[in-house]
């Protein structure tokens, strides 16, 4: 093991650093926004726009590289990273934040594509699961620990948008010391909407409700913990819940999704969390305890849907297809994830705070019912032809350059060559 994770220590370093600074900033901008008086529609655009940014960087981030190089274009989108975190500390304005973010997201598909193509090409036949599973670990813990920076200091200063610079800044320095060689040219990612909805219509539809559902909670849940009179701390523990409940989650719901039909368990997960989203809605538990313990169940089911509905498309995709499919996906939850807050802002606006899980039950609702009418207009992949399911990020954490990584994904021809060129899946 030791052997294996040596020769790309500072890039997950790198990655450690990246995803702090975007779990705080992440978080600090909707509490400062609230501390200001900014409506819940405006703090809404700060989602749309870091989705749309984010998007636009998975589409065109690999012609920014194979233009400046691996090294150069990573550190450029890092510095833009220090820079606007910096800016949004002095520019404490909505307008400028919202675009603002709109870069910061955009460079964070730039810096995430560069260091996971370089992983992708220190990995091995024997080190990618390993690799892999540790790069999805330090993903969601860095963004915690940045979220649970909150606590330790006043969100109505700049301090903490100090901090984000120097993190920012902290993650160039790995890359530019690490001696891993210059890896390949990022490949292009195309979105097929009309190939993936023939290919899997349940998780076509799943996941961009799916995105829309976490893309209203993502970026507004921090409004409404303020709105409700959560403290700073309540907020940062509440956010960090829903993550950490969402990635225990996924290994039981996984497991149980390669037992039976996959759309039974995005239907049973689904009307959980739409129950979870209405019991919060009419309920209004006032209690700290109370409010956590539902939102932590939500997040619990919300977040294990995503990797279930790419499991289920890639059932009845064919094993070389599987970085295509998605890859796609992702995308097509990044839309998602620009609806959700845009539509999520104005929602709260009207039915107060509580109106964000009103939302999400609806999606949810409508997966559960979708997912089910599917069922019965298709037959399921049997479960000895199935590929097993494979724990994946949610959505935005990483981009589809990781997915090279990934165990599902074609394994390398040939060990020895496997830095320099993947290779042809070897089953049939």
């Amino acid at each position: 093991m030791k052997k294996n994770l040596l020769p790309v220590a500072s890039l997950l370093l790198g990655t450690l650093f990246l995803f702090l600074g975007n779990g705080l900033h992440s978080l600090l901008l909707p509490m400062r926004g609230t501390t200001e008086g900014y409506s819940a529609t405006l703090l809404g655009l700060l989602g749309t726009s870091w989705a749309t940014g984010f998007v636009l960087g998975c589409l065109m981030a690999p012609a920014v590289v194979r233009r400046a190089g691996h090294v150069r274009a990573f550190s450029g989108f890092a510095s833009l990273l220090a820079i606007i975190a910096l800016l949004t500390g002095i520019l404490v304005d909505p307008i400028w934040w919202v675009v603002l973010r709109a870069f910061t997201g955009f460079s964070t598909a730039g810096t995430s594509m560069i260091i996971e193509s370089w992983l992708n090409e220190r990995a091995t036949n024997e080190s990618r699961g390993a690799i892999f599973s540790l790069y999805i670990a330090i993903t969601l813990f860095g963004v915690v620990a940045g979220q649970m920076f909150i606590p330790f200091g006043d969100t109505n200063t700049a301090l903490f948008f100090m901090i984000c610079g120097i993190v920012y800044c902290l993650a160039m320095l790995p890359t530019l010391l690490s001696t891993a060689d210059t890896p390949q040219p990022l490949k292009q990612v195309s979105l097929d909407l009309r190939g993936l909805y023939k290919n899997s219509p349940v998780s076509f539809l799943g996941i961009l409700l799916v995105g829309i559902a976490n893309g209203a909670y993502g970026t507004l849940g921090a409004v409404f913990g303020r709105q409700v009179g959560l403290t700073d701390s309540d907020v940062a523990l509440m956010v960090s819940t829903v993550i950490f409940a969402g990635a225990i989650m996924q290994f039981p719901a996984g497991r149980l999704s390669d037992k039976m039909d996959r759309r039974y368990v995005l239907a049973g997960l689904s009307a959980i969390a739409a129950v979870a989203g209405l019991l919060i809605y009419l309920v209004e538990p006032s209690g700290v305890v109370l409010l956590i313990t539902f939102v932590g169940i939500y997040g619990a089911t919300a977040n294990a849907l995503y990797p279930i509905a790419v499991s289920h498309a890639n059932d009845f995709a064919s094993s070389e297809d599987f970085v295509k499919i998605s890859g796609g996906l992702l995308l097509l939850y990044g839309i998602g994830t620009i609806i959700g807050p845009t539509i999520g802002g104005p929602i709260m606006t009207v039915m107060g705070p509580y109106g964000l899980f009103m939302i999400t039950a609806c999606a949810h609702i409508l997966i559960a019912i979708y997912a089910i009418f599917r069922s019965r207009m298709r037959a399921p992949i049997p479960v000895s032809e199935r590929d097993a399911y494979s724990t994946i990020n949610p959505g935005t954490l990483t981009t589809p350059e990781s997915l090279q990584l990934s165990p599902r994904a074609a394994p390398f021809e040939d060990e020895a060559d496997a830095p320099q060129e993947a290779g042809k899946e070897a089953r049939s």
